[in-house]
């Protein structure tokens, strides 16, 4: 792979050269005046990070997450642009490349979840267990809809994915101008990808980073391999993804402790015990997590603060961040020709020193936070809600648009759906089969149900209900 090409800054509609002319920002500058501009962008202030539905104004939502993640990815592609330059890792990397690369990945971190259902990745499974128990069971025109469909289409939905959803909202769903969404250049739109395959090509036991999960859609497969030609990826991995990937990791890791902190999930003391262990296990790392922590702790008690605890925890996050960030920096430059050749399996803190301690974030968030009793009992709540939507909405489009005549309640359902959406839909369905129009039908729910903020699918949900 070549930087000329992955920094494609073509778009699915070009501007006129009239307007290219008289505007003086680079393509990818664009691109981030778009996205904040958008309402799809502005949802994330009302989506769930982790605490569903939270009245405290400190916990993070995936709107602050995002600008975190694209503060990060910034940095990150300053960082590495610059040991690029340094170290000479490419002779046809430039300067004006690194400025490239910064921008991309400053409007990645904004969008990188902007497919995300409500409630965080709990949405994301909710909708996936619904297909896997319904579809087998929906009927069509008095055939089963399982049979109707293609493997890659069924698959879609049996591995439904909000990395998915991003793209095919960014590029269709967002109907402003025309079809072409919000029409960011092919080279953001590729960073965005973290999984160049399909749902029929998922292999979680091949070793490859890349195969995790589905990437795109068969209704987006076309624009998929438009994207990844202009920009020379083909089925790899952009370079720029596993930069992206690497900032919300940071991000997340981090947010998680500190939101966890503040809701009294963690102590400082447990957090502190934790990272002892850890620290003893990797004594040959510069960062001393256990002993960075102490020490703000003391700095706080001679400060007198209010909270020495808090304080040290809150600094200690600067500081981690600040630590891996470097970590991360290394692990692009030092695996460098395996990542330009598409070969490289390993997300960017394989092998450096923050591996261990970005593990061991990621397991404590899990083990006091998602395995909590207080999340379980906000997931039920968030399935039941899911759940009863995904059974009105799929049955009132089965028979949109078509020569059967729905009754009174589905048309009212399907009026609900933003006409975005059946714009995109009409369009979309153009010259299509019977089968392809269905899966799109299918395709129209979770595009639907992955644009809703976390109160309106509790309100709609309610509404519906007669819970008042």
């Amino acid at each position: 792979m070549e930087w000329s090409t992955l920094l494609s800054p073509r778009r699915e509609r070009e501007s006129s050269e009239k307007y290219r002319s008289s505007d003086l920002r680079s393509e990818f500058e664009k691109d981030y005046h778009r996205i904040i501009g958008s309402a799809s962008f502005r949802r994330l202030q009302d989506k769930t990070q982790v605490f569903p539905l939270d009245k405290s104004d400190f916990i993070r939502t995936r709107l602050t997450h995002s600008l975190e993640v694209s503060s990060l990815g910034k940095s990150l592609g300053q960082n590495i642009g610059e040991s690029i330059l340094k170290y000479k890792k490419d002779s046809g990397f430039t300067p004006q490349m690194k400025e490239d690369i910064s921008h991309i990945l400053q409007c990645a971190g904004l969008i990188h979840d902007i497919g995300n259902p409500p409630f965080g990745h709990f949405g994301e499974s909710a909708i996936r267990e619904w297909f896997i128990r319904n579809l087998p069971e929906l009927k069509f025109e008095g055939e089963r809809v399982e049979d109707l469909l293609t493997e890659q289409m069924k698959q879609d939905f049996y591995h439904f994915e909000g990395n998915a959803q991003a793209l095919r909202l960014v590029s269709k769903l967002h109907y402003l101008v025309d079809e072409h969404g919000m029409n960011l250049t092919y080279a953001l739109l590729n960073t965005m990808i973290k999984y160049p395959v399909p749902s029929t090509g998922i292999d979680k036991e091949s070793g490859n980073i890349k195969d995790k999960k589905m990437g795109y859609y068969l209704a987006d497969e076309e624009l998929f391999h438009r994207i990844t030609k202009a920009t020379g990826a083909g089925n790899n991995r952009h370079p720029l993804t596993y930069i992206l990937e690497a900032a919300d990791d940071i991000a997340y890791k981090t947010a998680d402790i500190e939101d966890a902190f503040v809701k009294g999930f963690i102590s400082y003391h447990q957090l502190e015990s934790e990272l002892a262990v850890l620290e003893k296990e990797t004594e040959d790392s510069p960062f001393k997590p256990a002993t960075k922590l102490r020490k703000l702790y003391q700095r706080g008690v001679e400060k007198q603060v209010s909270s020495p605890e808090a304080y040290a925890v809150k600094n200690w996050i600067i500081s981690v961040q600040g630590f891996v960030l470097n970590c991360v920096t290394y692990g692009f430059t030092s695996n460098y020709e395996a990542i330009m050749a598409g070969t490289f399996g390993q997300d960017l803190f394989y092998g450096t020193f923050a591996e261990k301690l970005m593990n061991l974030l990621g397991d404590l968030a899990y083990r006091k936070v998602f395995s909590s009793r207080q999340i379980y009992k906000m997931e039920l709540a968030e399935y039941t809600i899911l759940d009863f939507l995904m059974n009105r909405l799929v049955s009132s489009v089965l028979y949109y648009n078509t020569d059967s005549e729905q009754d009174s309640l589905d048309s009212r359902m399907v009026s609900f759906i933003s006409d975005n959406y059946k714009t995109a839909y009409r369009l979309q369905s153009q010259g299509k089969s019977r089968t392809e129009k269905l899966y799109l039908r299918l395709l129209l729910v979770t595009d639907y149900v992955c644009g809703m903020t976390d109160s309106y699918a509790k309100r709609l949900y309610q509404e519906m209900n007669g819970i008042i």
